[in-house]
């Protein structure tokens, strides 16, 4: 893994400039450039490259830096030039100014990190390596980045080795650990990953992260019954555990252990270190448990009057759903607005509620809605029937017939819609009384229901 950040260097005692570099570099240590006592047209050139590249003029800064080196051939010079190259992309001249640099001092810290960054750039990752390991004595995250090129030359072997080293030196890291796993992924040793976190577990069997992170793997690598008697265990160690019982009602839903799935769903859905998205899913799957097993709702209001404040959009979809398979719409319809409250353009909520303010006979709700809803979608065709259909509930014909007319240009090779808007008008002009139009609207719908006839 590359790092970079900001790195001073020194010139003259007193100019400092920002400088990017790929990896750290001690902010304390100062470079070894001199310019010592150099000629006034050296400095005058010299502070002129360093004031055009401080306003991003790269090319000035270079033909200054020309100039210094026909006056004085310093290492700083070609290290300033090497730079400037890299910010234009002319890897070529910067590296060969940036070896030149290296060759006149080859322990100076920062010509090297500039040449790895030139190769990093170019994804040279032989040159990096060998670039790389003349820096790993400077500060031990050029180590990581080591490993790291190991993993892009397919040296996995000595990757693992040096990702070991540094694990055992420094502890556990998740950047390493991000590493490591590639390397497993990319070689498919599984059991080599395994073994790693048994390891890790062994040596502090304390620790919640290693019991969990090995359930995950066994989980992932489909070994069910491991990853299982682990969560055990980790239950064993830490009773208080909240987390574990992410895998736990999982384990359980496939043993048919029921009461004891529910319990850990229970205490998931409850617990405020449990992320929002996890307890998510885990509604979601008690969600399904339920509609699969009626006899447990009680279990499913209990728990969803607990987590009130903590209900995603996706889960007050998935609860409403739910209670539409049961028939129970009044509270299908108050979870799909409860979901609207938190997406309020969702164009599948807004039509579920307002086909369901239409089954309950709320029509003032169901008009107001869709008047909502066509000022964000005007050209829905059905927000213009289900407009028509409540006005026609409510006996109000004209508003219905409005509606229903401009909804009708809007649909486009869809002869059920078309049938059900002619259906509607001919309700609408029996509504006032105009029989011969009303008929005329009944032919048309008949004609596309029954094209046959």
């Amino acid at each position: 893994m590359n790092y970079k950040h900001y790195i001073l260097v020194g010139l003259l005692g007193i100019f400092f400039i920002a400088q990017t570099s790929y990896a750290q570099v001690d902010p304390n240590q100062k470079p070894t450039d001199d310019l010592g006592n150099v000629e006034d047209q050296f400095q005058e050139y010299f502070f002129e490259a360093l004031k055009q590249q401080g306003i991003e003029n790269y090319q000035r800064a270079i033909d200054a830096l020309l100039k210094c080196k026909e006056l004085d051939d310093k290492p700083v010079v070609y290290y300033q030039l090497g730079k400037n190259y890299n910010k234009l992309k002319n890897f070529g001249a910067a590296e060969d100014a940036l070896k030149r640099a290296v060759s006149k001092e080859p322990e100076n810290e920062w010509y090297l990190d500039e040449l790895y960054d030139v190769y990093n750039q170019q994804g040279d990752t032989r040159k990096a390596i060998k670039t790389v390991k003349q820096l790993v004595k400077y500060h031990p995250d050029y180590r990581q980045d080591l490993a790291s090129l190991y993993i892009k030359s397919k040296d996995y072997k000595d990757a693992l080795k040096l990702l070991d080293e540094l694990d055992k030196e420094f502890g556990i890291s998740a950047d390493r650990d991000y590493l490591r796993n590639e390397v497993y992924n990319i070689t498919g040793r599984d059991e080599d990953r395994i073994e790693n976190l048994q390891e890790r577990l062994d040596k502090n069997p304390e620790n919640e992260t290693n019991y969990l992170t090995l359930i995950y793997r066994y989980s992932e690598t489909g070994e069910t019954e491991n990853a299982f008697k682990t969560a055990q265990q980790l239950l064993e160690v830490h009773p208080e555990s909240k987390l574990v019982h992410l895998a736990l009602y999982k384990f359980y839903l496939d043993k048919k252990r029921t009461a004891e799935a529910i319990t850990s769903m229970k205490v998931v859905l409850t617990a405020p270190e449990i992320n929002p998205d996890a307890k998510t899913k885990v509604l979601n799957d008690f969600i399904n448990f339920v509609s699969k097993h009626p006899e447990h709702e009680k279990d499913l209001i209990d728990v969803t009057a607990m987590i009130d404040e903590t209900k995603s959009f996706q889960t007050l979809v998935e609860l409403a759903q739910y209670y539409l398979k049961l028939e129970d719409k009044p509270k299908a319809l108050m979870y799909f607005e409860d979901a609207l409250q938190l997406e309020p353009t969702n164009f599948a909520v807004i039509k579920d509620v307002l086909l369901l303010q239409i089954d309950l006979d709320l029509n003032e709700s169901a008009i107001s809605r869709s008047q909502e809803a066509l000022e964000l979608f005007p050209a829905q065709p059905i927000l213009y029937l289900i407009n028509g259909v409540a006005h026609n509930k409510m006996k109000q014909a004209k508003k219905a017939i409005v509606s229903l007319e401009t909804g009708l240009d809007y649909i486009i090779e869809d002869p059920k819609m078309e049938a059900d808007f002619y259906t509607q008008l001919s309700i609408a002009y029996n509504l006032s009384n105009n029989n011969t139009k009303s008929e005329t609207f009944a032919k048309k719908a008949a004609a596309l229901k029954n094209p046959n006839e």
